[in-house]
Parts: structure tokens; C-alpha cells; sequence
């Protein structure tokens, strides 16, 4: 059983940081890409990061030049640096990812979420 866990939601003052991480934990034989989203009330889901096992990067842009996503291979987790947070920026921020549990079978996986909300 594959799981994704998040964790490093928290309040933060508007232009603070905050840093989330991701581990992904089971029956893991590789990960392809890695992927952080965000959902506000009453909003749909968006993608905020993207990071693939090969090292590309993409952001949304409206965290470009603020939020940096990282992953570590070796402990199969992925994490989101978060500087000069925004009120907009108040969120549930979920991680995703596409995981093979063996040879021939890869998964879609979702965590359960952590909540960032940016305020004073």
C-alpha cells in the first residue's frame, strides 16, 4: 500500500515562508513525476509545481519566482519552499505522484493535504 503523506501547513503572515514536504511511503519501486496543487474554498483544484524524475520543472504562475519544488530520491519525498506568501496563497496543499509499485504497473497517488492559510 502506497501512501503520500504532507505535512508543514501552518498560519504565516503575509510575506512570510513556509515549507511544505512530501514523503511517499509502501511498496515504491520508482517515481515519475511529482507534483504539488492547491485547492482555496469555494475554487478548483490548480496545479502550483511540477517536477519530474528527470528534473524538469514547471510552475504556475502564480507562484513563479516565489515557491521552489525540490525532490529527494533517495527518501522519496518531494518538498515546496514557499517565500513571500500571499494572502491568495491560503490554500489545502496537496501532493501528487505517479509511482510504480512494480515493473509494470504505475499509480496515480494523492496525499491527504495540509492547510496554509497567509494572513495577518
Amino acid at each position: 500500500q502506497v501512501q503520500l503523506v504532507e505535512s508543514g501547513g501552518d498560519l504565516v503572515q503575509p510575506g512570510g515562508s513556509l515549507r511544505l514536504s512530501c514523503a511517499a511511503s509502501g511498496s515504491i519501486v520508482a517515481i515519475d513525476v511529482m507534483r504539488w496543487y492547491r485547492q482555496a474554498p469555494e475554487k478548483p483544484r490548480e496545479l502550483v509545481a511540477s517536477i519530474t524524475s528527470g528534473g524538469r520543472i514547471n510552475y504556475g504562475d502564480d507562484v513563479k519566482g516565489r515557491f521552489t519544488i525540490s525532490r529527494d530520491d533517495r527518501e522519496n519525498t518531494v518538498d515546496l519552499q514557499m517565500d513571500s506568501l500571499k494572502p491568495d496563497d491560503t490554500a489545502v496543499y496537496y501532493c501528487y505522484a505517479q509511482i510504480w509499485i512494480n515493473t509494470s504497473l504505475r499509480s496515480d497517488y494523492w496525499g491527504k493535504g495540509t492547510l496554509v492559510t497567509v494572513s495577518s
